[in-house]
């Protein structure tokens, strides 16, 4: 079989796409800071000369901060767009790395040979998956059983301020039929997944004033307004004792698991003792009557991430704070609309104030969540090909935190996207020591190589 021979030139071609990908992690593509940029622009002609070399016409495009990186190839199957990121966070504390990060190598660990580096599971190494997966199509057949387009961002770790202009600018260019994000990881070790449901976000700041000043709590205390008491009483009330939060209209558009989801995340068998016990943690807390996987992944949260008032140095003051203020996030899912619910929390606080106190707000992002359409014949040749490459069958699966670019190819490119990704927990993406397994990487292209064969006789 053909696809054979793709699996197994990519089984031989290993030494060189280890050589490849340590080469592109020399290349310090801090995007953050500015003292980096010139890594950034370099670590972008790379990828273009990469393409260029694979046969694909690719160009690096500015941008007003670091440049995209775009290339096109034929094929006769359906039109895919494939995304990743070439920058990579910055590697402080350097003195907590045992290697320097921009000198990747192959270490030996007891679970394995990992790849050891600064990007090497976010993003390189995941984005020189699929590379390595259109190599071994192009060197066994001379041609991609997709169209594809390739696009490479160079600010994911920054905020990525380039991208929505970009995307708006170029949209024609980039609307495939559907996007492919290599940006997530494993379920497990060996339990490969693919994420349809990202959660939505919004933030929310808010400061209670009272007096114009700080207040002696024997001079003015019991007969004064506490900022703090009246703030501490609006967040008691934002949740019932069942966990449900109480804003009027807040869980319009949340939808229930599907029977087939909810069975494949029975399937997972979630550990949420050990979950919960690696950060010192038992007892789940949330809504009452929901699994630990539909409160991590399927239910809308609100929390509190920080509160504020009085004084809070050594020792002790006895004062009524003249404010008193907290930031509030809300995960969102299904179709919540998140200016919706910014509106009906802003009327819960100003509901809660008392005469002579006053609130400020201040926004800190409000977006939906991305749900995408399972149905798509797409989904089921991705899971399928998953599950003939690693030992336990792929699953459907959420995810609790946010990738904002899903949801923009959403919005402005109108397609759905497949996050699929080879990462593990312990990648310390982020951290010191960043790895990713060498396994990761080979099944990881061999993961690819089966994908783009089942899309291709779509």
């Amino acid at each position: 079989m053909t696809l054979n021979k793709i699996l197994t030139q990519i089984d031989s071609d290993q030494p060189n796409a280890v050589a490849r990908l340590l080469a592109l992690l020399k290349i310090a593509s801090i995007s953050t800071d500015p003292d980096f940029a010139p890594q950034c622009d370099a670590a972008a002609d790379w990828l273009v000369d990469a393409l260029v070399g694979l046969g694909f016409d690719a160009q690096k495009r500015p941008t007003h901060g670091h440049p995209m990186v775009v290339g096109h190839a034929d094929g006769d199957g359906p039109h895919v767009l494939f995304y990743g990121h070439y920058d990579v966070q910055p590697v402080d504390p350097i003195g907590l790395w045992d290697t320097p990060p921009f000198e990747p190598e192959l270490q030996d660990m007891p679970n394995g040979k990992v790849i050891r580096g600064r990007g090497s599971s976010d993003d390189k190494g995941q984005l020189m998956t699929f590379l390595e997966a259109c190599r071994a199509h192009l060197t066994v057949t001379g041609a991609l059983p997709c169209k594809i387009t390739v696009f490479f961002e160079g600010e994911e770790e920054s905020g990525s301020p380039s991208l929505i202009p970009f995307l708006q600018e170029n949209a024609g260019e980039l609307t495939a039929d559907i996007a492919l994000i290599c940006d997530t990881g494993m379920f497990g070790d060996a339990v490969p997944a693919i994420i349809t449901q990202l959660r939505g976000l919004l933030g929310q700041e808010i400061v209670v004033h009272a007096a114009d000043k700080d207040l002696h709590s024997g001079m003015f205390g019991g007969l004064a307004a506490n900022p703090a008491r009246i703030l501490a009483n609006i967040i008691a009330g934002l949740h019932s004792d069942s966990g449900r939060v109480t804003l009027p209209g807040f869980y319009d558009g949340v939808p229930e698991l599907s029977d087939d989801i909810a069975g494949q995340w029975q399937s997972l068998n979630f550990d949420h003792d050990s979950f919960l016990g690696g950060v010192g943690l038992s007892e789940p807390a949330g809504e009452v009557g929901r699994s630990p996987l539909e409160m991590l992944w399927s239910r809308p949260t609100c929390e509190v991430n920080g509160i504020t008032g009085g004084y809070t140095g050594t020792g002790f003051k006895t004062v009524l704070p003249a404010i008193a203020s907290a930031k509030i996030s809300f995960r969102l899912v299904g179709h919540q609309d998140p200016l919706a619910i910014r509106d009906a929390f802003q009327d819960y606080v100003k509901s809660c104030l008392p005469a002579d106190c006053t609130v400020e707000f201040t926004d800190h992002g409000a977006g939906p969540a991305a749900n995408f359409a399972t149905d798509h014949p797409a989904f089921d040749a991705a899971r399928r090909a998953l599950s003939d490459e690693w030992p336990n069958a792929a699953v459907f699966v959420g995810c609790g935190g946010s990738i904002p670019v899903a949801g923009h190819f959403k919005d402005i490119l109108g397609m759905d996207s497949m996050l699929i990704g080879f990462g593990r927990d312990d990648d310390q993406i982020h951290s010191p020591n960043e790895k990713y397994d060498l396994n990761s990487f080979h099944k990881g292209a061999r993961s690819w190589a089966r994908i783009l064969a089942g899309l291709g006789q779509l």
